[in-house]
């Protein structure tokens, strides 16, 4: 899988719109894990790899999408950008909305198994 560049197809998109084209790289496997990981100082690649609980081959191949996308740079350790930091803090919306939407709900395997 090649990573997403705005103007190209990308997977729900044949006009390669750039909310598209991020929707498309956000969600493919541990990216966003890797963008949470990052979040405070800067982790080297093992480091990271047991953050983000992932293996070396998806690693490299996130680390690679999500450098060429501009959101994480590795100078001192890998580390999120300007724009990745500003990606961050445009989700904080997504993630308060995300705590209401939940409300109090447990997760259902998680209530299941505290019975």
């Amino acid at each position: 899988m090649t990573t997403p560049k705005i103007g190209k197809p990308v997977r729900g998109s044949r006009t390669g719109r750039p909310i598209m084209v991020a929707l498309d790289l956000l969600g493919r496997r541990a990216a966003l894990r890797v963008l949470w990981e990052l979040r405070g100082d800067a982790l080297t690649f093992r480091a990271l790899q047991e953050a983000a609980a992932t293996n070396p081959a998806l690693l490299n191949t996130r680390l690679k999408e999500l450098r060429e996308a501009g959101l994480v740079d590795h100078e001192g350790g890998y580390h999120l950008t300007g724009e990745g930091r500003a990606l961050l803090a445009a989700m904080q919306p997504l993630s308060a909305w995300a705590e209401g939407w939940g409300g109090g709900r447990r997760p259902a395997a998680r209530r299941a198994s505290s019975k």
